[in-house]
């Protein structure tokens, strides 16, 4: 009789997924997430959902606004800078204006990270990243998902996206129905590239340049991997300011496609913009890719936020009020242009 060949039992860690280690790595988030939570949480981390209390104090007829977004390429260089903790940062940064602009008020936010192997050293600096942007931006973590994928992701890569709700109440929704010819536009710096424009950047600079990350240059004082890992700013705690104010028609988050693919996002039928290029100071990061690859402006201006990271649609008769509440916050600004006749265009001069 021919003998008999024991076979191994197989576990899920024989597939590459340690779940061990998943939850070891699921308790520390916990406590990260815990640091934000306020009286409107009312789930624990590690449920099937998040339950989340809208305060009726705050709001008498609340309308939940919501966005979804990723870091894109930037995360390739933090992979290779070993930089982790900044690109949490940015992906709530960058989800917490995109629903500002409505005049929303960001109350929770939810996380998604897949790796191929889980290291739990690497987790906790993004979660971490994550927990102290949405401890800054007033908005509490009740929740994310953790996806190990072996196979699926190169080792040492991961990819992250996020889910914000925030909340307006309907009478005070921006919409940008308001906006009037004649109307100022106001301009709030940027860090730098934020989250756009990365594909393109990592192809000037590393390709065409042949820098890398270590390379110092003296035209941006400083070494380009620094220079690209900036974080994505929250222009939230300036918005909140001049949206109770009620000094705004309109408000425009410059994020992929510039200024001119993001400002005709929030102009009315029959309204176009004027911007008047050189009134702000454009950062060197963009002058210089500028120069690498010989780029045309309308391509620069339609890729990248060209150093201008929100607009604010100012009625004339309230730009006073919304310089002087921008000048006690100690926020720099710019006067780029003005709402004009057109068709939600936007045009340089």
């Amino acid at each position: 009789m021919a003998e008999e060949i024991e076979q191994k039992s197989l576990t899920y860690a024989d597939a590459g997924v340690d779940i061990e280690q998943a939850n070891r790595t699921k308790q520390r988030i916990k406590y990260l997430a815990h640091r934000t939570f306020n009286k409107c949480v009312l789930s624990e981390i590690g449920g099937f959902g998040g339950l989340f209390q809208v305060d009726k104090k705050k709001f008498s007829d609340p309308v939940l606004v919501s966005s979804v977004d990723g870091v894109g390429t930037k995360l390739k260089l933090a992979f290779e800078l070993g930089i982790h903790h900044t690109v949490g940062g940015d992906l709530v940064n960058h989800c917490v204006n995109d629903i500002a602009v409505q005049g929303a008020t960001p109350l929770f936010f939810m996380d998604y990270l897949a790796v191929g192997k889980l290291e739990l050293e690497i987790a906790e600096k993004v979660i971490s990243g994550l927990a102290e942007a949405c401890k800054h931006n007033g908005c509490a973590l009740i929740g994310g998902e953790t996806a190990e994928m072996p196979g699926f992701y190169p080792e040492g890569e991961y990819d992250l996206a996020g889910f914000i709700v925030g909340a307006v109440d309907r009478e005070k929704i921006i919409t940008g129905k308001n906006v009037e010819v004649g109307d100022v536009l106001v301009g709030l710096p940027s860090t730098g590239l934020h989250t756009n424009g990365y594909s393109l950047a990592r192809k000037l600079l590393f390709s065409v340049a042949g820098y890398t990350p270590d390379t110092y240059v003296n035209e941006l004082k400083g070494k380009v991997g620094s220079e690209l890992m900036k974080q994505h700013k929250s222009y939230w705690p300036i918005m909140r300011r001049v949206v109770d104010a009620e000094a705004v028609n309109a408000m425009a988050h410059i994020t992929g496609g510039g200024i001119t693919e993001n400002l005709p996002r929030v102009l009315p039928k029959g309204a176009g913009a004027l911007i008047e290029l050189g009134s702000w100071p454009v950062l060197p990061i963009f002058e210089h890719m500028q120069k690498i690859g010989n780029i045309e402006q309308a391509e620069m201006m339609r890729t990248f936020n060209m150093g201008i990271g929100m607009i604010l649609v100012v009625p004339a008769k309230k730009f006073k009020k919304v310089q002087s509440i921008l000048e006690r916050a100690g926020e720099k600004s710019y006067v780029i242009g003005r709402i004009v006749k057109g068709e939600r265009k936007v045009q340089y001069t």
